[in-house]
């Protein structure tokens, strides 16, 4: 190889070495997951904040991509990775606590489910894929089995928008990890519970003071940059009562002025039917739909 080949492959080694320094994999986990004793059955109920729809693999793609798609401020996009990357160690924190209560399963579970032939068809209730498909480690799935989705995220590239869907999702997760903690009494779980019940706290309070900053800047209403002049701004804000009786017309978003501060609430007790009759063409001879015979 030729002198000037050799410097150059080196000179992209190390321009390699220094682009990848930074990218590293931290041994120990960001907070304790260690259950006092295995239990397999339970393994099954925390796969639902692992893999379900409001899970941390949900909110950790939704973050990390809404941040990689990030065009907004860079404080944005930095705080969109700081999250995302903090909700991958929430996921690895899970699957270990998963790992640990599948200890020993599944012939402890089936030995314990033998004493009752009610439920020995099912091995007590743990979830058999956590053997058969798993060796006994967590999967990507939700508590029932079914697979993580990427329909579950949303990145929509509109920030606040995106920051509602984010608050919805902590809310959501945090409710789930709270009924969680509730159904063990195992000190271990419970303690890693605990943390993340307060990281989901914090979170729900950074999305609400994200979301406060760009309404202060945009406005309530989303997307900001729609033509207002272009929407049927007499039925903009008036709540149509389509249900049986009147209880709705108490509430905040009935009377007084509208949230977004630019109108007034009102109530149409009774909404008429604005559009027309439809009545759709019978479909092309090809489409081979249903014919329309004459009555």
């Amino acid at each position: 190889m030729k002198t000037q080949e050799i410097f150059k492959k080196n000179k992209i080694n190390q321009k390699n070495k220094r682009s990848f320094q930074n990218v590293y994999h931290v041994k120990e986990l960001q907070y304790r997951a260690k259950p006092d004793k295995p239990d397999p059955v339970y393994a099954k109920k925390l796969q639902e904040v692992l893999g379900g729809q409001y899970g941390e693999i949900s909110v950790m793609m939704q973050y990390l991509f809404q941040g990689w798609n990030c065009r907004a401020e860079s404080k944005y996009r930095d705080m969109l990775l700081d999250i995302g990357t903090e909700e991958i160690a929430h996921v690895e924190m899970l699957a270990t606590m998963i790992a640990q209560l599948l200890d020993k399963a599944p012939v402890e579970e089936q030995e314990n489910a033998a004493k009752d032939p009610v439920i020995e068809s099912v091995m007590g209730g743990m979830n058999p894929q956590h053997a058969i498909v798993n060796g006994l480690g967590a999967s990507p799935n939700d508590s029932a089995g079914y697979p993580w989705n990427a329909r579950y995220t949303i990145a929509s590239g509109n920030l606040l928008a995106d920051f509602r869907a984010n608050l919805n999702a902590e809310s959501q997760g945090r409710l789930q990890v709270v009924r969680l903690y509730e159904m063990t009494d195992d000190a271990g779980v419970r303690d890693m519970l605990s943390f993340l019940i307060a990281r989901d706290t914090m979170h729900q309070n950074q999305w609400l003071a994200a979301i406060a900053e760009l309404e202060e800047k945009e406005g309530k209403v989303t997307p900001s940059t729609f033509e207002r002049q272009y929407e049927k701004s007499d039925v903009a804000y008036t709540f149509m009562n389509c249900s049986e009786g009147q209880d709705s017309q108490t509430g905040r978003w009935a009377s007084g002025p509208s949230m977004d501060g630019l109108s007034q609430f009102n109530y149409d007790p009774n909404p008429k039917a604005q559009g027309q009759n439809p009545t759709l063409n019978p479909a092309p001879g090809y489409i081979h739909g249903t014919p329309k015979f004459n009555q």
